[in-house]
C-alpha cells in the first residue's frame, strides 16, 4: 500500500536525482558525486522493498496522564524529621 508519505519520498528521491544530475554536469563524475548517487539508489531501494514488504506497523500507546505541580510552597511540616541522605550532611532533624 502507498501511503501519502511514500509518494512524498519518491518525489523527493525524483528531485534529489535531478540535483545529481545537475552536480554531475557541473563537476563531473566525482566521488564524492558518485557517493551521492549511490546513496540515493539505495534509499530508492530500500523505499521499494518497504513498499512490497512493510514491517507492522507499531502500537500508539495513549496518550501518558500529565500530572500538574503547583509552583506554591510545599508544607514543610510533611519533611520534619525526613532524612538527608545524598545531600552530604548527616541525619538532623528538620528546622523551619
Amino acid at each position: 500500500m502507498i501511503t501519502a508519505e511514500m509518494r512524498e519520498l519518491h518525489r523527493s528521491i525524483t528531485t534529489l536525482r535531478h540535483h545529481i544530475v545537475g552536480l554531475r554536469a557541473h563537476y563531473g563524475d566525482t566521488d564524492a558525486v558518485r557517493r551521492m548517487a549511490n546513496d540515493l539508489d539505495r534509499l530508492e531501494i530500500d523505499l521499494h522493498d518497504f513498499e512490497h514488504s512493510p514491517p507492522k506497523p507499531i502500537k500508539v500507546k495513549a496518550k501518558e496522564q500529565v500530572v500538574y505541580v503547583p509552583d506554591s510552597k510545599s508544607d514543610e511540616a510533611a519533611w520534619l524529621g525526613a532524612q538527608d541522605e545524598g545531600l552530604g550532611f548527616h541525619s538532623r532533624e528538620r528546622t523551619k
